[in-house]
């Protein structure tokens, strides 16, 4: 009589992958709204990419001779005061605004989403401290404080990019911090540290992975505000410097000649800042799905 003997072969990286991939298709076609938000992120993206390549006229230059021209076929959004081409303006600036909110919210989810992560698990001085600076950055009307630091430092990108994360700081402390007090106690938590594990390998390995399906909604709305927040920047003067293509200072300089009938200077650029935020608020539901252990198939 014979034994028959069934070994089972660990999972390749190619098999892990396939069903990554395979996930992801699934969370795309279960919602159709998921898959138009990530067809619009990755328009956004592509343009960012090589937007400032494929213009069909330089953004800077300008030709007072084909100023404030309505939308035709030579110039698709028309012209502005200067008769620079709208529609060059608005795809170089998209590179701009996605490079200020994708580099805010990483800054931010360093430092918030770490920083809360801490407060929450190990609690303590640690949780006091942390807590206090956000509550002292929440006393502030938050545009307004980013205005002083704005106003304080000097209207850069990098410093843009700082005031938008300090802004920020105290929605992911509470996140993190909420999600990481719920988990601290938790039998995979307790089951990790009796193996072995040390508390900051329990924080990485085992309580961030299961937070992070509710931080990337967050990181998904925060991308949309930091966009929002600089072309609030610019459009009171506090932003970018013109003549650099930005979304928030052509809606400000076409701001002025809505009355006078010229609506496509402000109209297109404000409709791009639109549609990046819409794109960023539904992005957040797919981006959970995404990375949520539980929902893996």
């Amino acid at each position: 009589m014979t034994e028959t003997i069934s070994i089972v072969t660990p999972a390749t990286p190619k098999a892990h992958s396939n069903s990554i991939f395979s996930h992801a298709r699934y969370v795309v076609a279960e919602n159709p709204v998921t898959g138009l938000a990530f067809g619009l992120f990755a328009l956004i993206a592509l343009c960012a990419l090589i937007g400032p390549y494929i213009v069909p006229h330089d953004p800077l230059a300008s030709d007072t001779a084909a100023a404030l021209q309505a939308p035709s076929l030579k110039h698709w959004f028309g012209t502005d005061q200067l008769g620079r081409d709208i529609f060059s303006r608005v795809i170089v600036a998209t590179r701009l605004d996605f490079i200020i909110a994708i580099t805010s919210v990483a800054l931010v989810f360093v430092m918030g989403g770490f920083a809360g992560i801490a407060a929450g698990f190990f609690g303590g001085w640690t949780d006091r401290v942390v807590s206090r600076i956000a509550d002292t950055i929440m006393a502030f009307p938050l545009f307004v404080l980013a205005m002083g630091i704005v106003a304080a430092l000097g209207n850069t990108v990098t410093n843009i990019v700082i005031a938008t994360a300090i802004i920020n700081f105290p929605l992911y402390v509470r996140v993190a911090r909420a999600e990481a007090n719920v988990r601290r106690d938790a039998g995979f938590v307790q089951a990790a540290r009796l193996s072995g594990n040390g508390d900051f390998r329990i924080l990485l390995a085992h309580i961030l992975p299961n937070i992070m399906p509710i931080m990337m909604v967050q990181i998904s709305l925060t991308m949309g505000y930091a966009i929002l927040n600089a072309a609030g920047l610019s459009f009171i003067g506090l932003g970018v410097k013109p003549p650099t293509p930005e979304w928030g200072i052509m809606v400000a300089e076409g701001a002025a000649n809505i009355i006078s009938g010229e609506w496509w200077i402000a109209l297109f650029p404000g409709a791009a800042l639109m549609i990046a935020v819409f794109t960023f608020n539904l992005l957040g539901d797919g981006l959970r799905d995404l990375v949520d252990p539980q929902r893996r198939t």
